[in-house]
């Protein structure tokens, strides 16, 4: 067992990292049955179309959140890289809808399955900074012989919650809400296990994270 989680040993954080999917699976499922239920009911016929609305954008939530985590959480089927498209479709499809506007810059054509899991909780991180709405800017280059993300998050009420910072910064959580916590520190330790760094900074209106990879 590595140091890596202090008081945390792998079999607590896999039921973490569940226990967040199951949060974010949930919302979504449940607007689903509650849209067949409505079909269902008799006295709620006159609901079908909206039955039907609230089925179709609830799935395609859900279908967003399925495809966003198997590569941000887990080993993506055969897959072994990435395009940059196809991360960036993955990170809109998650967060569209948001008060948060994103930029996407990645340059690299493609990426391997581990940098495309620090991309993607990166990206989710910084437009995730926004509760109020502003611009996330999410840009990827690649320096020599390293691997360069960053994402900036500018608003007027850009923030990290403690949770989050503790997790950025590999601290074990003391206060606060698990599910905050879980995925910053996923990004932690995704970017400590390639071997890179990654930096925080948070200001007034305005958060950075940088992850520094090898290639």
């Amino acid at each position: 067992m590595t140091d890596a989680f202090s008081d945390r040993d792998d079999t607590e954080l896999a039921a973490l990292v569940a226990a967040k999917l199951c949060h974010d699976f949930i919302s979504p499922a449940g607007a689903v049955s509650q849209g067949l239920d409505l079909l269902e009911d008799p006295s709620a016929q006159d609901m079908r179309d909206d039955a039907l609305a609230l089925i179709r954008q609830s799935a395609t939530r859900l279908l967003a959140v399925v495809d966003f985590a198997r590569v941000a959480f887990g080993a993506a089927s055969s897959a072994e890289t990435f395009t940059g498209e196809t991360l960036e479709k993955l990170v809109r499809d998650l967060t569209g809808g948001g008060r948060a506007t994103l930029a996407w810059d990645v340059q690299p054509a493609t990426l391997s399955k581990a940098s495309a899991r620090v991309l993607l909780n990166l990206a989710y991180l910084t437009v995730g900074a926004l509760p109020s709405g502003g611009e996330a800017t999410v840009t990827a280059r690649v320096d020599g012989d390293r691997l360069k993300i960053d994402g900036l998050a500018e608003g007027a009420r850009a923030r990290l919650k403690p949770e989050a910072a503790a997790g950025l910064a590999g601290r074990p959580l003391e206060e606060g809400l698990p599910g905050q916590w879980i995925q910053p520190h996923w990004l932690w330790l995704a970017v400590r296990r390639l071997g890179g760094a990654l930096e925080v900074q948070a200001d007034e209106g305005r958060v950075r994270l940088s992850a520094d990879l090898p290639r």
